[in-house]
């Protein structure tokens, strides 16, 4: 069968990070590899770089197939998707997919699309196509959303191909994150050992953690010809010997690149020796969710980490000329006070690159219900679950205040002298710039909710 798949264009309300980054849409290369070895035949379309519409794709593929994933913020977007597709031809199968559709399967119900994978994406993809080819076949596979049907066990091993990144070789000289360009993603874990309020990890993988066999993530490492690597691993500073040993294996079998990886400050303060030798085998940038500066917020958050511990992490990495990408979630209850006191520990600090995010309570997570009557945007709103609009109001300031005080925050600490020369000095004029002129996008989109 022929197979178009989509990777979505954010709508034009999402607060857009792709004005600062674009990855690989590495999910769909999966399923290109996986798929491929059982005679069909697949199309990656990355409509983020894309400008020509859908169905131009839809006229030259001709396919028996349209698969889209994307996240919450994309569901609008992705049903769209389905309508032009089944207005197109009707006889196309419409197959939804994606870390969304996994936790909140019913949101993706639409007359357009015909099956939203819930578990096991590329076994419940292939178990699809199997049975097509059998037209006989009525049942749906146990990992297809079924209204009132039960989600079936997850897996907690991963023993597929390695993506096919060919099918994207037309794009990937676009693919960068921040100042990582030409950076190529690798996933070597699932889950999350951790238990934050806030966060929707557990829930894609029904609170399972685990990690692939090291030997084959080499093997896959080998194939990347790109040298900016980017683990994204939910948390990918875990287990101090399992990363250890993977330096021991970079180093014996040659492999020399640099790499973006998340990890938790409590593991980075307690590990130094470890991220010394992370460093000397390629690490090059850690994203880091600090959170806050108030030892409250980290309680509250479920967070098991503390202020004087972040501090420390962040010591280490400079230490070892490590990049830190700190995050923060922004209180609904704060005062210009408190966004200024953030604002004074960072700088504090010393760093320069920081995503701040208003607290959203996702359906999925402990603090949705506790929140949910204080929504101010509809939940079918889903463009602006961007993690960076406001979906709650917040208790203390209005809404038009938050925005402005995120503004200012943001500009205090990136958008100064200081920091603009230090980019210059280590990255260069030319990718310093073409980050400026990708953040000003992102914060003319916040003048605009200023407004």
């Amino acid at each position: 069968m022929k197979i178009v798949l989509f990777r979505p264009r954010p709508h034009k309300e999402t607060i857009g990070l792709q004005n600062v980054m674009i990855c690989e849409p590495l999910e769909l290369e999966y399923i290109s590899a996986n798929v491929e070895p059982f005679g069909h035949k697949t199309v990656i379309v990355d409509m983020i770089l894309e400008k020509r519409p859908v169905s131009f794709f839809l006229e030259k593929h001709r396919p028996d197939v349209v698969g889209i994933t994307g996240y919450i913020s994309h569901v609008n977007i992705i049903k769209d998707y389905a309508k032009q597709v089944k207005a197109y031809d009707p006889s196309i199968k419409v197959i939804v997919g994606g870390v969304h559709a996994e936790v909140n399967p019913q949101d993706f119900e639409d007359p357009a699309i015909d099956d939203i994978i819930r578990a096991n994406g590329l076994r419940t993809f292939l178990s699809i196509l199997e049975g097509m080819e059998h037209s006989g076949q009525e049942q749906k596979p146990e990992g297809v959303y079924q209204k009132g049907g039960q989600c079936p066990i997850k897996e907690t091993s991963f023993t597929y191909r390695f993506p096919d990144r060919d099918k994207v070789k037309k794009y990937r000289k676009y693919y960068y994150y921040m100042f990582h360009r030409n950076c190529s993603l690798i996933k070597t874990s699932f889950g999350c050992p951790y238990n934050c309020k806030f966060c929707f990890c557990r829930q894609v993988t029904d609170d399972q953690y685990f990690a692939r066999d090291l030997d084959n993530i080499i093997e896959e490492l080998k194939t990347i010809p790109e040298t900016e690597i980017y683990i994204v691993d939910d948390d990918f500073l875990f287990r101090a010997d399992r990363l250890l040993k993977f330096c021991d294996l970079l180093e014996q079998n040659g492999i020399s690149k640099k790499y973006l990886v998340y990890g938790r400050a409590d593991f980075i303060a307690a590990n130094e020796p470890v991220i010394k030798r992370l460093k000397e085998v390629g690490l090059r940038a850690v994203i880091v969710g600090l959170e806050s500066c108030s030892s409250n917020d980290l309680e509250n958050y479920n967070k098991r980490t503390q202020v004087a511990t972040n501090e420390q992490a962040v010591r280490i990495l400079q230490k070892y000329d490590i990049e830190c990408y700190g995050t923060f979630i922004l209180g609904l209850d704060w005062t210009r006070a408190d966004f200024r006191a953030l604002g004074r520990w960072i700088k504090k600090l010393g760093l320069i690159f920081v995503n701040l995010q208003p607290l959203t309570p996702l359906r999925g997570t402990e603090m949705y219900e506790q929140y949910r009557n204080d929504f101010i945007i509809r939940e079918d709103e889903y463009e602006k679950w961007d993690l960076a609009h406001l979906v709650v109001k917040p208790s203390r300031i209005s809404v038009r205040k938050y925005y402005w005080y995120t503004m200012v925050l943001y500009y205090w600490i990136t958008a100064n002298p200081k920091s603009w020369w230090y980019m210059v000095k280590k990255y260069g004029l030319h990718d310093t710039l073409k980050l400026t002129a990708g953040a000003f996008k992102v914060n003319i989109q916040y003048f605009k909710k200023l407004l």
